[in-house]
């Protein structure tokens, strides 16, 4: 099968899903948490016997390209790639002129501002990170695809949650779904929306890591859901829904792969480290209640 139509069945499947899911919690009235947690349980063992409990693989070179490519450098650096030093520097460049615009844009408004001194040293500390990981790729072999996708479901997501329409009602539907209805919102038709939605990236996840392994496995992934979970409560997602942000999200992503690592590294079985996630989890969710009712 051609590698396009292969992606475009595989994300047609995962909308199917969501779909699937959107259905039931939107429609029917069934908890989101029941229905996804029944949707694992049959979409497993539906993966199980189609594989038959077998591994496929290994794929081709461009479906691995995903996951193991990198930008090739297109000036010939020697000891570094100056396509990554390039946009690197056009990253720093993009975030200047974007704090310089919400700060004259806030000072126009009649808003406060912080303090000069503060505004330069945050905004070179924010290019000097950029920076700093820009050089490290470009003294390896330059920006993984991997993280260009990355970036820009970030960046996407950040947009659609702070400056859309859409994203002011998937925040109001999190946060009072009585009061979202009657402000006039379609939150039927948005839950189902965002159940698609988020089934197409999980499809997307699965695409990626598919080719990080170079097979497809029917038990991969196993164990993603709560170390999903505990990033977005780390980053500061509400369990009443409401609040977080992309950016949070991402943070506690990071948080949960350093602590996966170390355990790792430093010996830790596998039971210890679930019981230790499950730990995280219920610690983020109390101090989340915690701070509400201080509220």
């Amino acid at each position: 099968v051609p590698f396009v139509i292969t992606l475009i069945i595989c994300l047609a499947v995962g909308a199917a899903i969501g779909a699937w899911h959107g259905m039931w919690t939107a429609y029917v009235g069934i908890p989101a948490f029941i229905t996804t947690l029944s949707g694992t349980l049959v979409f497993r063992g539906l993966t199980i016997a189609l594989l038959r409990g077998k591994s496929i693989g290994p794929f081709n070179s461009t479906f691995r390209a995903i996951s193991t490519n990198f930008i090739p450098d297109f000036f010939g650096g020697v000891s570094l790639n100056m396509t990554a030093v390039l946009i690197g520097i056009l990253i720093c460049l993009f975030i200047i002129l974007k704090e310089l615009r919400s700060r004259n844009s806030n000072q126009k408004s009649g808003l406060q501002v912080v303090p000069l001194w503060f505004f330069i040293t945050k905004t070179a500390l924010m290019c000097l990170g950029v920076l700093l990981l820009i050089y490290f790729l470009a003294a390896y072999n330059g920006i993984p695809y991997l993280l260009v996708l990355l970036v820009f479901l970030i960046v996407f997501y950040t947009f659609v949650t702070t400056n859309t329409v859409l994203g002011r009602r998937v925040y109001a539907i999190g946060g009072n779904e009585a009061a979202a209805r009657l402000s006039g919102i379609n939150t039927k038709g948005m839950i189902f929306l965002t159940n698609i939605n988020v089934s197409i990236l999980a499809a997307v996840a699965g695409i990626v890591f598919a080719a990080r392994l170079n097979a497809g496995t029917p038990r991969a992934g196993n164990g993603f859901e709560l170390d999903a979970i505990a990033a977005c409560f780390i980053g500061g997602a509400s369990v009443t829904g409401g609040s977080g942000t992309i950016a949070g999200a991402v943070i506690g992503t990071l948080i949960m792969g350093v602590m996966n690592n170390g355990m790792s590294i430093v010996g830790i079985s596998v039971d210890i480290q679930q019981a230790i996630k499950g730990l995280v989890i219920l610690l983020a969710v109390a101090i989340d209640m915690l701070m509400k009712k201080r509220r």
